[in-house]
């Protein structure tokens, strides 16, 4: 089926390469957001997410492969109103007014929202009149917020959106994203803060060295890094045949202290007070930064496009489409 402006994906990337001088900052990125989804970006510090976010917003073009926004150039989206951002860079303005400034940016879009919105969802309806350079860091960043929702766009992106604020106001944050996401508008944010991917976003993407290593839902995420993990005292017990153990795909050992990661934590459990191995006994299920770690460790070397070193392959357009 041909797609038009209206069925296009709201991101589409496509092959995309950036590279700098010998860094492949973004290397071969295929990568599709329908709309209404709201995707979270991981990766380590240089793993590429800003370049992958500035190839979005048209800040950087691909050196090769292609990137587009609800079927257009990023820079014709941009230039419809189609897309707002939440940049981490940028000072502010002097002697200007919060609300000088979201009205301001409002009046560039075709259909803002009405500027006392923008300024009650990023909680500054009570700062409209302060200068935006006397403002904290945190009260900075729900500026950052209104700004990006002043023109009422349908794909939002933001890069480490609650990096100055606290638990209140990631909170308070969080709260105004997934109520401005149910409009239908499709939102991309990339954060250090697994919690909040882990519970904001229905779609996880994670990069690393530039490529993209895993592709899907936070669960699906948890149970590629091996489903639970079992914890034990070893007692001045060995070691040997833990790995062979019904369900286990991994194990490490930490003082007088063994972690069996395993994808049958019953069976393993069993098998262990076979052993008589039950002091200190733990069960916990895996976390999204235990899935995090196993595809972004340095010894990966990063997992080619297409394919994940945890079992979770980066999703077809037809999957996303399931």
């Amino acid at each position: 089926m041909t797609q038009t402006a209206d069925t296009a994906p709201a991101v589409s990337f496509t092959g995309a390469v950036k590279t700098f001088g010998a860094v492949r900052a973004v290397d071969g990125a295929d990568l599709e957001i329908h709309r209404g989804e709201t995707v979270a970006l991981l990766g380590r510090n240089g793993a590429g997410k800003s370049t992958t976010i500035s190839l979005l917003l048209g800040l950087d073009q691909p050196d090769s492969g292609q990137v587009r926004l609800f079927g257009r150039t990023p820079g014709e989206a941009v230039g419809a109103g189609l897309v707002g951002a939440m940049l981490q860079a940028g000072q502010p303005i002097p002697r200007v007014t919060v609300r000088e400034l979201v009205s301001f940016v409002a009046s560039t879009y075709p259909h803002p929202l009405p500027v006392a919105d923008a300024l009650d969802m990023a909680g500054l309806g009570e700062h409209g009149a302060r200068r935006v350079d006397k403002l904290s860091g945190g009260q900075m960043q729900r500026v950052r917020f209104a700004v990006a929702l002043a023109g009422n766009p349908d794909l939002i992106v933001l890069d480490e959106p609650t990096a100055a604020l606290d638990v209140e106001a990631r909170r308070a944050f969080w709260d105004s994203m997934r109520a401005y996401a149910r409009r239908g508008k499709t939102v991309l944010f990339s954060t250090h803060y697994l919690e909040e991917a882990d519970s904001n976003a229905d779609r996880i993407v994670i990069i690393h060295q530039g490529r993209i290593v895993a592709d899907g839902s936070s669960e699906l995420l948890k149970r590629s890094a091996g489903g639970s993990l079992v914890a034990f005292d070893l007692a001045g017990a060995g070691t040997e045949g833990l790995q062979e153990l019904p369900g286990v795909t991994s194990v490490e050992v930490r003082a007088d202290r063994a972690s069996l990661r395993t994808d049958d934590s019953d069976a393993t459990v069993v098998a262990l007070a076979e052993r008589g191995a039950i002091r200190g006994l733990a069960v916990a299920p895996a976390t999204l930064e235990d899935a995090f770690l196993a595809l972004t460790a340095p010894e990966t070397g990063g997992t080619p496009s297409g394919s994940s070193s945890a079992g979770v392959p980066p999703r077809t357009a037809q999957e996303a489409a399931v």
